[in-house]
């Protein structure tokens, strides 16, 4: 895959929720040459627009750049940090995996009890920094201070990756790639780099009403079904990439659905259909954004999400790239 060592950077960048300031520095170095306009808003989305046709329509692209994370809620007289959820996290993916904060300081995630008898409570959790005591922890990190996985991007065999974070950066990476094959075409397409996604929404809700697109398009991951795990699907790494169905947060257009598929078709894009029974993307803000908008998502099947070694397919990435620049062209009959 072509620059894949963006991805890599992507992944590597902290950006927990609300703190989403280094992977926005990123990729703002890489789209200003790429785009027509390019600006921040209040919350931080940062959004980008490629001028289309008079003809075609507003599409909006959203990839959240936030990552799940861990807010420190009490600094124990023995130097051990008691955290709370940003976002959504598996107390048993976390248990001995390695943190680190914005300021540099890492850690490694301990557990009050048995792991099992901690029923995914995160209030169960502590981070050791290493600390002697209260006083020398709270040298290095203080009450509200939120912290990351940690960990390295690795090759996996038949083109499989494995990183931190690929919860959403493979959508950054997905729309900057499009934005850097083509810049412009029939539709006028305005790229959000969202916020906050992790904690409800909360980026592409505000964004949505001030693009009020004709269309929006959730360009996220979504959990793969080929590998034990304790969801049922169809979701199969390595099969293309998913056109979104449904999800519990939004019921997707069936004529944009069909359009997709059309653009795969095509361009000899291999797809599949993304449906899911837990969970949610930024289609759901945009779907109901002012007046409703039509919606639906380009996902990449991912094993392992919400942990430090989520796993994806190189192929399936790229052919997400592929769909986000056909449908620059699309004719959306509506």
């Amino acid at each position: 895959m072509r620059n894949e060592e963006l991805l890599m950077r992507l992944t590597q960048t902290y950006g927990v929720s609300g703190h989403e300031q280094p992977v926005r520095e990123i990729i703002e170095a890489e789209i200003r040459p790429l785009a027509d306009e390019v600006m921040t808003d209040a919350l931080g989305n940062l959004i980008a627009v490629c001028h289309g046709s008079s003809e075609g329509k507003r599409l909006m692209f959203a990839a959240h750049m936030d990552e799940i994370g861990l807010m420190v809620k009490k600094i124990e007289k023995s130097g051990l940090l008691r955290v709370c959820n940003v976002g959504w996290n598996w107390a048993a993916s976390l248990y001995n995996a390695r943190v680190r904060f914005m300021n540099g300081t890492v850690g490694v995630v301990g557990c009050m009890k048995e792991i099992l008898e901690s029923k995914n409570d995160i209030g169960e959790l502590y981070i050791d920094i290493g600390a002697k005591d209260q006083t020398d922890a709270e040298r290095m990190v203080h009450i509200g201070d939120v912290c990351g996985s940690y960990g390295p991007y690795l090759k996996m065999a038949n083109d499989i990756v494995t990183a931190k974070t690929l919860d959403d950066r493979i959508g950054c990476f997905q729309l900057i790639e499009a934005m850097r094959e083509k810049r412009n075409g029939r539709n006028e397409c305005v790229y959000v780099f969202t916020v906050q996604e992790e904690v409800g929404c909360r980026g592409s809700r505000t964004a949505a009403a001030r693009i009020q697109p004709d269309i929006g398009f959730a360009v996220d991951i979504t959990p793969a079904h080929d590998t034990p795990c304790d969801l049922e699907g169809s979701n199969t790494v390595g099969q293309g990439i998913g056109i979104k169905y449904a999800d519990p947060s939004v019921l997707c257009d069936g004529q944009v659905i069909d359009t997709m598929i059309a653009c795969c078709t095509a361009g000899g894009i291999v797809w599949q259909p993304e449906v899911i029974d837990k969970g949610g993307t930024d289609a759901s803000s945009m779907n109901l954004s002012g007046f409703g908008v039509r919606c639906s998502g380009i996902s990449t099947v991912t094993r392992y999400p919400h942990s430090p070694g989520s796993a994806a397919s190189l192929q399936d990435i790229e052919a997400g790239t592929r769909l986000i620049s056909a449908l620059k062209d699309a004719v959306f009959a509506f």
